[in-house]
């Protein structure tokens, strides 16, 4: 079925309350958090959370978060909650942290994927805020793009990827932190990182001493329980290599590729202080600067779409603080498309 879409500015409180009673029928909203945009559904309907696999395309084992408006919301969705819960929750909520513990079974098992576990996280936007609470109910919301293409920072970005397929994007601006947020599960006994984002390995370290980085087993088959751990995600229309290793090193490799392309049918991701002149060059802040390499990423890999290119070569931050979720991101939409140049001295 199609719909006329229309962008809606999240100024207007009448706007806000009318997206509330969309998610509250049982219909999707795209609203804004400040890591992406979301694709909003009421996370306990599960007819409506299946109309979000279904809009995005996304596999029915790949599992969704929760957004609440408040911490003590968490107590009516899990059926326990960890000591570690606390502290976290004072320290990282509202913010860019996901905290997957034991679901009761309030939780449609379609947001989880089939797991005893739910991904929960209290945004840090008003506007976001504000709509969960006027919709009385967690949202479920998968960033609001199609699966696997790059996620939407801007209202825009939605209206050209969603268009015609949900009735109202809410307009929050655009996205402060960029990248999705981080995934933590503490529903074991060591706390582990299931995806990088927002919120640094070294900031949870402060809090959890015994917090550990998620690595999947050669001879394990991963059953994912975060979103963005089994699938090609992030990709731009064509195909993308991630060059990793020292700046230097990497440009002067993308330099190479681009000046010896016919054509001019290759193009570049770069930092900012390593870009060189061409017209197929597309900066997304300095080799130092995670906090703007990350607020530019999604918008940078959106702008190949509409250049006539057939390849891309990007250069990686190191996994150092925010740049560990850049990186992910980049070798996420790099498939298994990479040079590493990490040794080159």
């Amino acid at each position: 079925m199609v719909v006329k879409t229309k962008i809606l500015s999240s100024k207007d409180s009448e706007n806000i309350r009318a997206c509330a009673d969309i998610i509250k029928s049982g219909g999707l909203v795209a609203i804004p958090t400040e890591t992406v945009y979301g694709l909003g559904a009421n996370a306990l309907d599960a007819r409506a959370v299946a109309s979000i696999f279904v809009t995005k395309g996304r596999e029915s084992d790949n599992p969704l978060i929760a957004h609440i408006a408040d911490a003590d919301d968490v107590k009516s969705l899990v059926s326990e909650i960890p000591e570690v819960f606390e502290a976290l929750a004072n320290k990282f909520w509202p913010g860019p942290l996901t905290l997957v513990m034991k679901k009761n079974d309030t939780i449609p098992y379609n947001v989880t994927a089939g797991l005893d576990t739910v991904a929960i996280r209290m945004p840090n936007h008003k506007v976001a805020l504000e709509l969960i609470k006027t919709c009385g109910c967690p949202v479920a919301a998968p960033s609001a793009n199609p699966s696997g293409k790059p996620s939407p920072t801007k209202a825009e970005h939605v209206l050209y990827d969603l268009d015609g397929k949900i009735s109202y994007i809410l307009d929050g601006g655009e996205c402060c932190v960029g990248v999705e947020s981080t995934v933590l599960d503490i529903s074991g006994e060591t706390p582990q990182i299931l995806r990088p984002g927002g919120v640094t390995f070294d900031e949870l370290k402060a809090i959890l001493p015994n917090v550990k980085i998620y690595m999947q087993s050669e001879t394990e088959e991963l059953k994912p329980r975060s979103p963005g751990m089994k699938y090609r995600h992030y990709a731009p229309k064509a195909p993308m290599t991630a060059i990793l290793g020292k700046p230097e090193k990497t440009a002067e490799y993308i330099k190479s590729c681009l000046c010896n392309c016919k054509g001019n049918k290759s193009a570049a991701l770069m930092f900012s202080d390593y870009a060189f002149d061409h017209p197929n060059v597309i900066t997304f802040g300095s080799s130092d600067n995670y906090e703007m390499q990350a607020n530019r990423l999604y918008d940078a890999l959106r702008m190949f779409d509409d250049m006539d290119i057939t390849e891309i070569y990007a250069q990686v931050p190191d996994e150092q603080g925010l740049g560990h979720a850049i990186a992910n991101r980049m070798k996420k939409a790099a498939g298994d498309r990479a040079v590493d140049l990490t040794s080159v001295l």
